[in-house]
């Protein structure tokens, strides 16, 4: 454990080494991320509702798939890198190394920087819980813990399923963004705006209704049923999957030879 804490104390004094630099890191990260809040802002100037969800509600969802990315990205930051470090052969040293491999690409890499998002994040949920018109309850305010917490490992997971690929591509796939940084993009509306088809592919294939579509339903009143508000732990089956796909990769690795 002293080891991984070093690794973190290590990676935090290096991106505070330059102090006016990481905040105008965080700062770029701040205002790009309001340009989406300000497109949905001129949106409901023109229309009342989307797919009969409100302006304040649209806001909630955006927040906790915000709230939820800018954890999940901070954390799994090493592994949106992963496939550089495969590819000039970082990964080789990693693997002499008698600890977890996971914990040396995530711990050394964990980005400061997305503090920028995360407060942007929190000031729009801020905005929009008076707004949603949820009255809240001790059960609504558990839903929406779990949405956010759920969320962020949900996309640490993406970003470990994409990472994957690189041990079969020595590439980065850009294609697989489309799950990642396109989520975030996307996911500013209720899932269900973009049709059956790509509910149920982000119900039972990639879960990102599970913790934005179907608890947001439970908090403003659309379903009473209290399983809803469980729903976004269902999402951390997805864990599985990614977690033995990067095993796979890393049984059936071998060094690009840098």
């Amino acid at each position: 454990m002293k080891f991984y804490v070093r690794l973190f104390s290590l990676n935090s004094k290096s991106q505070m080494q330059y102090k006016f630099s990481f905040f105008l890191s965080c700062l770029g990260q701040f205002i790009t991320a309001f340009t989406s809040f300000f497109s949905i802002r001129f949106i409901f100037l023109q229309i009342d509702t989307v797919d009969e969800f409100t302006y304040g509600q649209v806001l909630l969802c955006f927040s906790v798939i915000m709230l939820s990315f800018s954890i999940g990205e901070a954390v799994g930051g090493g592994l949106a890198s992963f496939p550089r470090m495969v590819n000039v052969g970082e990964f080789d040293r990693i693997m002499t190394r008698p600890r977890s491999l996971i914990l040396q690409v995530i711990i050394p890499f964990f980005d400061f920087t997305r503090v920028g998002l995360l407060v942007q994040g929190a000031i729009v949920l801020a905005l929009a819980l008076p707004l949603s018109g949820v009255v809240w309850t001790a059960s609504k305010i558990i839903g929406l813990v779990l949405m956010i917490v759920c969320g962020a490992v949900l996309f640490f997971c993406l970003f470990m399923f994409q990472a994957a690929f690189a041990f079969f591509t020595m590439n980065s796939l850009d294609f697989l963004n489309i799950f990642t940084y396109g989520a975030r993009q996307f996911g500013r509306y209720p899932f269900s705006v973009y049709g059956k088809r790509i509910l149920g592919f982000l119900t039972f294939c990639i879960p990102l209704a599970l913790i934005q579509y179907y608890p947001l339903l439970f908090l403003v009143d659309e379903s009473s049923h209290p399983a809803y508000m469980f729903l976004p732990c269902l999402s951390l089956i997805f864990i599985v999957p990614c977690w033995a796909l990067f095993r796979f990769g890393i049984r059936r690795y071998k060094s690009a030879g840098s």
